[in-house]
Order: C-alpha cells, then structure tokens, then sequence
C-alpha cells in the first residue's frame, strides 16, 4: 500500500503521476508558464519518481518554464525542505516556483523563503496533509497540494488483501485513486485525513 513493491500481487495507492500533474498544472498557471521553477525531489521510492515524472511532463509544455535543479534530496522531512531550500535560495536569485514531492518538505521549503526574506514564489506539492491545511489556511507561499485520501486507501487495501487471501485476485493489480488538488479557493471545504470520506 503507498508505493509499488517488487513481488506484491497488488498495489493500492494514489496516483501519484496524475498527482504530480495537478500540482505543477497549477504551479504552472501561477507564474503565467514562465519563469524559474525548482523541483525538489526526495527519496526514490515509486511514488515520488512517479510524482515528478508528473510534474516534467506538464512544466515540459511551457517552453517559458526554465526547471533549474530537479535532483535534490529534501529527504521527505521537514528539516530536508528547509536545507534544500536554503541552497536553491542561495544559489538562485530568480525563483517563480517551487514543486515538492510532499507537504512537510514543502512547508519546511516555506519556512527557509521566510528566514530569507523571499517572497513571490509559488510552492506547491503532494500530500493533502494536516499541516498543509494550516499552511494553505494562514500566510504562506505554499498554494497547493494534490492530495491523497489514507482512509480510502487503507479501506481499499484491506478488501483486496481480504480477497486475495480468499483466492480472489483483483482484475488489475495496480489500484490507484485519484488525487484532489487542494488550494486556497477550496481548502476550507477539503475534508481532510482525519476522517472517512
């Protein structure tokens, strides 16, 4: 469950390609298909390669977006961002936006801007997480996040792992849910993780 693994019978997870699309489709149409972008990359796992495959493919579409670094590692943390954010910001002076591959990189990303005094950067990212809520909720540059929905995917994984058990094989092994692009527009209706949908 949350990412592909050598030798599963079956996969439940978000669709984490189609999450990193959303997230940089808005990033995109943010800074008007132009100008400086960061992706931050993070631990290599399916999900978040699948995640910034997402992101190329769409920024790819608009020859006025210049992708100035796509392999660093904010480890998935907090801390990570906020490191990897200080050496983007350090090194370039002309940034429009930033993707992340998930909600506590990118709020750590927003806390190292603020430190430094930058402003009018675009962040977005992949999670829906409690934090990100906050984040998209008060005075952040954070603008977005494509969120994942843990209840269904859990619910999910059990009735399939319950077949299975049962001698009954899903007809695709790869289940994937459909991401939800949370923004400051809806974030107030967004019912969040912590509660079933």
């Amino acid at each position: 469950m949350d990412v592909a693994a050598a030798g599963a019978n079956a996969t439940v997870q978000t669709d984490n390609v189609k999450a990193g699309e959303i997230s940089c489709e808005y990033l995109s149409k943010k800074i008007n298909g132009k100008g400086n972008v960061i992706i931050e990359n993070g631990p290599q796992v399916s999900a978040v390669i699948d995640r910034v495959n997402g992101c190329k493919q769409v920024l790819a579409k608009s020859p006025g977006i210049k992708i100035l670094s796509d392999d660093q590692d904010g480890k998935g943390s907090r801390e990570g961002g906020m490191n990897t954010m200080q050496g983007y910001l350090t090194r370039f002076p002309q940034l429009a936006g930033v993707f992340t591959i998930n909600d506590p990189q990118a709020v750590g990303s927003d806390l190292t801007a603020k430190q430094l005094h930058r402003s009018n950067i675009v962040i977005t990212s992949v999670d829906g997480a409690p934090d990100i809520e906050t984040a998209l909720k008060s005075d952040t540059l954070v603008q977005a996040s494509a969120s994942q929905d843990p209840w269904k995917m859990a619910q999910t994984a059990v009735q399939v792992g319950y077949d299975i058990m049962n001698g009954k094989n899903p007809a695709n092994p790869m289940i994937e849910m459909a991401p939800q692009l949370i923004t400051r527009d809806n974030v107030s209706s967004y019912k969040g993780w912590s509660s079933p949908h």
